[in-house]
């Protein structure tokens, strides 16, 4: 399949998880079509380009292991992504990605996470923290933080004072998630 035939098959996609789980196996049974949903995922300016992430978020749910090879392309432009619907499967994606890497069973990610990588995304999520981002974004981010503050002391001092500072400006759904992870910390 060629970037535009995928191109005009994401217009298919919608929000219902039948469509973005068809749209996820079809990449899965083909995975030289990754890097063209990447490509896809970053034309930033294209409706299009939520679409991709909604499928990429699918293929990673279910093979994460699947996606690993790009994620230094993903997260090298990761911060081209400004699309709120395009966001959020980002992000989640990275959260996939932290709970495989921190998570008690085997998993692929253990090997391929390098520190680069790490701090790629650790960056994004404070970014997302202190943007003005959907809530969604925000909870990810903070649960994201907090697992790699397991091995990075920084970390849960700055996201607590992140936490902290913002509680009474954000929405009920941040305050919950913010008491969760500072009962944590």
């Amino acid at each position: 399949m060629t970037h535009k035939e995928l191109y005009q098959e994401l217009n298919y996609v919608n929000h219902s998880r039948e469509k973005r789980h068809y749209y996820a196996q079809l990449v899965i049974n083909q995975p030289t079509l990754i890097p063209i949903l990447l490509d896809i995922l970053y034309m930033t300016t294209d409706k299009i380009s939520a679409r991709a992430a909604w499928v990429l978020e699918f293929l990673c749910k279910e093979h994460l292991e699947y996606f690993l090879p790009y994620l230094d392309v993903f997260l090298s432009r990761i911060y081209q992504v400004t699309i709120d619907s395009a966001l959020r499967p980002c992000a989640k994606i990275c959260e996939y990605t932290a709970d495989a890497y921190f998570g008690a069973a085997p998993h692929p990610v253990k090997k391929i996470l390098q520190p680069q990588h790490k701090e790629a995304i650790i960056e994004a999520c404070f970014d997302w923290l202190i943007t003005e981002q959907k809530v969604a974004v925000k909870a990810y981010a903070m649960h994201i933080l907090f697992l790699f503050g397991k091995e990075t002391d920084w970390i849960h001092p700055e996201l607590k004072i992140i936490l902290e500072r913002d509680f009474n400006h954000q929405s009920a759904a941040f305050k919950a998630r913010s008491r969760h992870i500072l009962k944590k910390i």
